[in-house]
């Protein structure tokens, strides 16, 4: 939350995040990933977001890359990424 802060000082456009829920417990994840939703929704901010969690990026996200061993294997809105059952079992593990 600090780093997020930090970042939101500049003002950015856009916000990078490379795995923010690593070693968090359950309830912060969610604390994060609802940080997250509303500094897309009530700012309007832009977040490439770079996570294993699929469950929480999928609930997040507007636009997913599902990516293996360096190469895009799908991408679509969260709601296509979610509905695709071959996805899911493949990638995401739900």
């Amino acid at each position: 939350m600090v780093t997020i802060g930090r970042a939101l000082m500049t003002k950015p456009k856009l916000i990078m995040l490379d795995e923010p829920s690593q070693g968090l417990a359950p309830k912060l994840v969610g604390e994060v990933f609802e940080t997250i939703e509303k500094l897309k929704n009530e700012i309007g901010l832009t977040i490439l977001l770079v996570e294993q969690n699929a469950e929480a990026c999928l609930k997040a996200a507007d636009h997913v890359y599902i990516m293996h061993e360096g190469r895009i294997k799908a991408e679509g809105t969260a709601a296509e990424i979610a509905e695709s059952s071959d996805i899911r079992e493949a990638y995401l593990g739900i």
